[in-house]
């Protein structure tokens, strides 16, 4: 029987923990320390913690810096044959060389697009029709490792980065499994990434999340469902800030930086044309379609974007 030690925090590593459990048997999972959330700041174990739980696995490091020399004894007293390493932290040589047979990461992008770590809010937000995940073998750099299995996806029109992220996990899973099966009969023939189609994917912010009307409607539209529904585009209407989770190309012609109200649609001027904008939600409230929130709107039907 394979020793495998499996790396993730997120909810996008549970799947791929599930799938291995169930195929290999995971022996030790490491993930990120409880953390605080909420308004109550109660202590929650991370959902990939949760999940091990569930599964029976008790053998759960959680380690807070991952070059402290106890953590490397206590990886290599595992002796680990494979470890497979998704949406965790960035791991030393000294911890991925103890793998006998191999570690890998699996990356939700088809490298070497988009190396970072936002690469499902880059694909939307670049327009992409396709994207994939990627399993590839940890070196010194990130994201540069030498590609083991590559497995694509389509991103239907109008997809938001949720949507994607949600269709990406399972295939994540299922791209893990064959990855290990792999290493351990020696089977996958690494392959070299092409540094010169590299792209990066940097972590996104709210802080640059801001809605430019000077863009085309695609940009701006992509844009916003390639934040959705986290950090979040956002835009000043009427003062305040709306945050907008998805939208549509319409055929109208409201001048650029304008917003109009049409039977309860609300409608923005970008550089070439008209968007309108259908989930929003103002301060203090919760997620909405727009036709729900302009309902009861008794402002101005037109005005300026800010």
């Amino acid at each position: 029987m394979a020793n495998i030690i499996f790396m993730g925090t997120p909810e996008f590593a549970v799947p791929s923990l599930q799938a291995l459990h169930r195929e290999f048997g995971v022996q030790t999972v490491v993930t990120a320390p409880d953390k605080p959330r909420g308004r109550g700041l109660e202590v929650h174990p991370s959902e990939v913690k949760s999940a091990a739980l569930e599964l029976g696995i008790t053998d759960i490091l959680q380690p807070t810096s991952l070059r402290d020399e106890e953590f490397r004894q206590q990886i290599a007293d595992r002796a680990p044959d494979i470890m497979c390493v998704i949406a965790f932290r960035i791991l030393p040589k000294s911890i991925y060389t103890i793998a006998c047979k191999g570690a890998f990461n699996v990356h939700a992008s088809l490298l070497p697009r988009f190396r970072g770590a936002a690469p499902i809010n880059h694909a939307i937000m670049s327009g992409d029709a396709e994207t994939g995940v990627t399993s590839f073998l940890l070196n010194d750099v990130v994201d540069t490792g030498t590609i083991l299995l590559q497995q694509r996806c389509a991103i239907d029109d109008g997809m938001t980065a949720g949507e994607l992220y949600a269709r990406l996990m399972p295939l994540a899973a299922e791209c893990a499994v064959a990855t290990t099966r792999g290493l351990l009969d020696a089977t996958l023939t690494p392959l070299p990434q092409n540094d010169a189609r590299a792209t990066p994917a940097p972590k996104v912010f709210r802080t640059t999340s801001a809605i430019d009307l000077t863009q085309s409607r695609h940009v701006v539209r992509n844009m916003i469902h390639g934040l959705s529904p986290t950090p979040c585009a956002w835009i000043t209407w009427n003062g305040q800030l709306l945050k907008v989770y998805h939208a549509t190309l319409t055929d109208g012609a409201t001048p650029m930086g304008t917003w109009r109200i049409d039977a309860h649609q609300l409608l923005i001027g970008c550089a070439d044309g008209e968007l309108r904008f259908d989930e929003i939600q103002l301060p203090g409230k919760r997620r909405m379609s727009a036709v729900d929130v302009l309902r009861g709107y008794r402002g101005d039907q037109s005005g300026l974007c800010t």
